[in-house]
This record gives C-alpha cells, sequence and structure tokens, in this order.
C-alpha cells in the first residue's frame, strides 16, 4: 500500500502530547513516526532506556505511553525488550496470550553507542523479534550535554570544550550503523525527519514487520545541546541529508540500498552554520576544521554509494 501521510496521522497515537520534551527536540518525533507505523490491531511493549525521552515521558502518575511501557536502566532496554519477547512466545506457546504484540526498544546514543552497546550486541546476536530505534542526538543529553561516541569530530560539548589547546571533541563520530549491519541481521537502517515522513515511516514499517532482531538509527537534533532555535529542526536534518553527513540507507538482508541521494551534494558548512556547537569553526583561521570534515564526509559518502550499487 502507497503511503499516505494524511491517512497515517488520522490513526490514533500512541505517543500523545503533554510530555516534557523541549520545544524543537527531536527524541518526541522520532517515538511518534515509530510508533505511527504499527498496524492499528496490533500492540507494542516499548522500553526506554534512562534518559530525556524517558524522565519527560513518563513522570508518575502521567504516560505520554499508551501502549505497555517499561522504564529500563540505562544500560539494558535491548536485554529488557528481548526479555519480554521471550516471555511473550512462552505464554504464547502455552495458549495464554491470543494478541499480537511488537517489542520495541528506544534508547539515545548514550545507551547505545555507549553503554548499552553490550546489551544491544546481545541481543542482536540471539535473534530476537524486536526493534531497536536508536534518537540519536550526539551526546549525553540528559546529564548535561557530555560527548559520546556519537558525537561528531570538533563539536563543543561539556566534556570536551573549545580552549586554545582543543578545538572540541577530536574523535570522528563512530559508525554504529555499519556495526549493526556486521551483526548480520535482517533489518538495519538510517533515517531522520524529511518533508511528509515518508522514509522513516517506511524503514519503521519494515522494521516492525520483519521477523527477527532489526535496528532503526535516527538522527534526532537536540537544541539545548545542537543550540538552535527549536523552530530549525527540520531544516537542520534536511541539512545533514543533502550535505550527505547522515545519509538514508537501508541493509535488507546484507543488501545495501540508498533511500535518498540528494539532487544536489551541499557542502557541509550549510549544516555546520545553523548549529551553535560548531560555530568555533567559522572563526578566521579555522578553516582546517571544515575543510577536514567535508574531506571525511566525502570519503564516508563514497564508500557508501559503492556498496549501494
Amino acid at each position: 500500500m502507497a503511503y499516505n501521510l494524511k491517512q497515517e496521522c488520522c490513526k490514533p497515537e500512541r505517543f500523545v502530547g503533554g510530555h516534557r520534551l523541549c520545544a524543537g527536540c527531536g527524541a518526541g518525533v522520532a517515538v511518534r513516526g515509530v510508533l505511527r507505523a504499527l498496524k492499528e490491531e496490533d500492540k507494542s511493549v516499548s522500553g526506554v532506556a534512562t534518559s530525556c525521552l524517558e524522565v519527560s515521558s513518563c513522570l508518575f502518575p502521567y504516560t505520554a505511553w499508551q501502549d505497555s511501557f517499561i522504564h529500563s536502566a540505562f544500560e539494558n532496554v535491548a536485554a529488557t525488550i528481548s526479555g519480554a519477547e521471550a516471555s511473550y512466545n512462552a505464554l504464547k506457546k502455552k495458549g495464554k496470550i491470543d494478541d499480537t504484540y511488537k517489542f520495541i526498544a528506544f534508547a539515545g546514543d548514550g545507551g547505545t553507542y555507549d553503554i548499552g552497546f553490550q546489551a544491544l550486541s546481545g541481543a542482536m546476536e540471539r535473534g530476537h523479534d524486536m526493534v531497536y530505534v536508536c534518537y540519536d542526538n550526539e551526546a549525553y543529553m540528559n546529564t548535561g550535554i557530555q560527548r559520546s561516541s556519537a558525537t561528531p569530530k570538533f563539536a563543543e560539548v561539556a566534556t570536551a570544550p573549545v580552549g586554545e589547546v582543543v578545538p572540541g571533541k577530536m574523535q570522528h563520530k563512530k559508525d554504529l550503523t555499519e556495526v549493526l549491519v556486521a551483526h548480520n541481521i535482517p533489518y538495519v537502517a538510517q533515517t531522520t525527519f524529511l518533508t511528509n515522513f515518508k522514509d522513516m515511516h517506511e524503514k519503521a514499517e519494515k522494521a516492525i514487520y520483519t521477523k527477527g532482531p532489526a535496528f532503526l538509527n535516527v538522527l534526532a537534533p537536540c537544541p539545548r545541546g545542537w543550540r538552535y532555535p527549536p523552530e530549525d529542526l527540520m531544516e537542520i536534518c534536511k541539512l545533514a541529508v543533502d550535505t550527505c553527513v547522515w545519509p538514508l540507507y537501508e541493509v535488507v538482508e546484507g543488501e545495501w540500498k540508498l533511500t535518498y541521494e540528494p539532487k544536489k551534494k551541499l557542502p557541509i558548512e550549510d549544516y555546520l552554520k545553523l548549529q551553535g556547537r560548531f560555530n568555533h569553526m567559522f572563526a578566521p583561521g579555522a578553516e582546517w576544521m571544515i575543510q577536514e570534515l567535508q574531506a571525511f564526509v566525502d570519503k564516508k559518502w563514497d564508500k557508501l554509494l559503492k556498496k549501494c550499487k
């Protein structure tokens, strides 16, 4: 069935308003978009690692989650949801459950790229029928905007401040999407928010209804950590894609497919200049940083094009 945004938006919401996420935050947009891909007759169990998303969406006695919800520790949401999926299978075999449930884990980049990676890797390797969604805002935003391994090189964060000697974080961002491809799981995809959300919806639907483990990496900007006006959320996501800083692709049973190719590949300055965390890169004498990042992005893009043939 062809994707119809108006039709999808008429579905009952699984993640409702009233939460305390910041205006212009990508986390809530990511969750709404992923859960909207569920069929109306299906139920879901969502696990959320300790994060901005968790503390903002379930302040007792209130919750923004309309389906079953589990709050996990920072490092173990993949283990929690894989355990819930295993319990569900056991109960269904015994005839104690008839309903169809889908199991989805949500976590930020800190709880995914870093301290939650062991649990994530284990759950994927064991082959649980679940989806792991990383909303990647490129730092530990909930605890003070510290660097994570998802933080881009030269970005200014609390634990990598810009000074006379060190110009922000000095390591390139880890490519976790490719790390998950190496787990040989049925479905891996990278997406973000573009115009009518078609790319994210289609990938979320594939991830949820592909048998076995699936991984979605969603670029989800943070207005406080990235230092942009809330209304610029969608523009920043579009520029991340059009500069090829965050390419959109999927890997289905080992086959690589590019799902969006910019008509005109833009220079990375267009993306960086909207974010205060990169202001120092536009100071006189700092041109080398932009040149280095551009070369890194170009090299990664060329490699991806070859993989997608």
